[in-house]
């Protein structure tokens, strides 16, 4: 039913223990449970609230899918106020029995199916994650009478624009099988600040880049590529523009949500710096091979097919959030050389990190 990992975070594979193995957990100020700790944006939460609430204990809930990693965790394992469990949120009986027996106070609920690609040709597993699982998730937190519970949602739901900023009462458009669910799970949560008052709040972030991120993203896929000597997969043109937001930024963005947000509320998150696809692979490439022409830079570039619907942009506004106190610090030219720098170490944390550098992500 659930696995406890307690050392050895060298594998992706927790230690199976029986049904109803929670142990009880005593002498904290506050439990914190976080949903796909093991993933990217959220392990980069579990050590930011180890290190930084020595006296909360933060539960890693976490299915272990192919994304997910413990060596993203290495430097916090061995902490007393950290725990992993390995589980599925969309297990309604297990989640009941989590809720039941480790007494949390916090939910972040960061676990879901995020790849835009795959949800194509496997939507109903989107669906049973995204929506499902989180039904099962706040419903449970709900009847456990937890003090906040954090919906972790995309800007991806907003649809895109070119010339719209979307703020946060702005309609929801979404144009592929992952924002549409991660919208309908939004409703699902919300819905529950509307019946019951229950203390829900959801953000809804740009796209963020970073160490901890499995290769099959645009920026660990192109700088894992070009690592290996490989060229930048581009689909289409390359125009369609982001926003890119360093992970520790948008972990105190989540603090921040955490401390000084309104239950019931939406917080964009995000930043003002934008990029379009083709020229962040430029930038690599000279970053990476050092290139000294447009040529030369050129080289490194393949443009493969598009995918159904691919968005030129999405603007938000982002004055709510600033309000509550937070904005951005890392400059857009450090976090890449520290996430350059961590994929040259680091690729293998996944044991199949070359399936994420296909330019179409084979189905799991």
């Amino acid at each position: 039913m659930c696995g406890e990992h307690r050392s050895g975070c060298g594998g992706d594979v927790g230690v199976m223990a029986a049904p109803g193995g929670f142990a009880p957990n005593r002498g904290f100020f506050k439990r914190v449970l976080v949903t796909g700790g093991a993933g990217f944006i959220a392990s980069h939460v579990v050590i930011a609230f180890v290190k930084k609430y020595p006296d909360y204990l933060v539960i890693n809930l976490d299915k272990l899918d192919y994304c997910a990693s413990l060596k993203n965790l290495e430097a916090i394992s061995e902490e007393p106020n950290y725990k992993f469990i390995q589980g599925d949120i969309c297990d309604a009986h297990f989640i009941k029995l989590l809720f039941e027996t480790e007494n949390i106070n916090i939910v972040l609920h960061y676990a879901a199916q995020t790849h835009v690609d795959i949800s194509f040709s496997h939507s109903s597993e989107f669906s049973n994650t995204n929506i499902y699982g989180t039904s099962v998730l706040v419903d449970a937190a709900y009847e456990a009478n937890v003090e906040k519970f954090i919906y972790i949602s995309t800007d991806e739901v907003y649809g895109g624009s070119l010339d719209e900023e979307f703020d946060e009462l702005s309609p929801k458009r979404p144009t592929n099988p992952y924002a549409a669910s991660k919208a309908a799970a939004e409703c699902c949560v919300l819905s529950y600040w509307e019946k019951y008052k229950f203390p829900v709040i959801v953000t809804r972030s740009c796209n963020i880049y970073g160490p901890h991120q499995f290769p099959g993203k645009v920026i660990p896929k192109f700088i894992s590529l070009l690592q290996r000597n490989k060229k930048c997969s581009i689909h289409g043109s390359g125009i369609q523009i982001r926003n890119f937001l360093y992970a520790t930024d948008v972990v105190e963005a989540f603090f921040t949500v955490l401390k000084n947000g309104k239950p019931g509320e939406i917080y964009n998150i995000g930043t003002d710096f934008e990029i379009s696809v083709q020229q962040l692979a430029k930038e690599l490439i000279r970053l990476i091979k050092k290139t000294k022409s447009d040529s030369e830079t050129e080289e490194w570039l393949d443009f493969v097919s598009d995918r159904p619907f691919l968005e030129p942009k999405y603007p938000m506004k982002l004055e709510k959030i600033h309000t509550l106190g937070w904005r951005p610090k890392v400059t857009w030219d450090e976090g890449l050389k520290k996430t350059i720098e961590w994929y040259r170490d680091y690729f293998h944390n996944w044991s199949n990190a070359e399936e994420g550098l296909v330019p179409f992500p084979l189905p799991q």
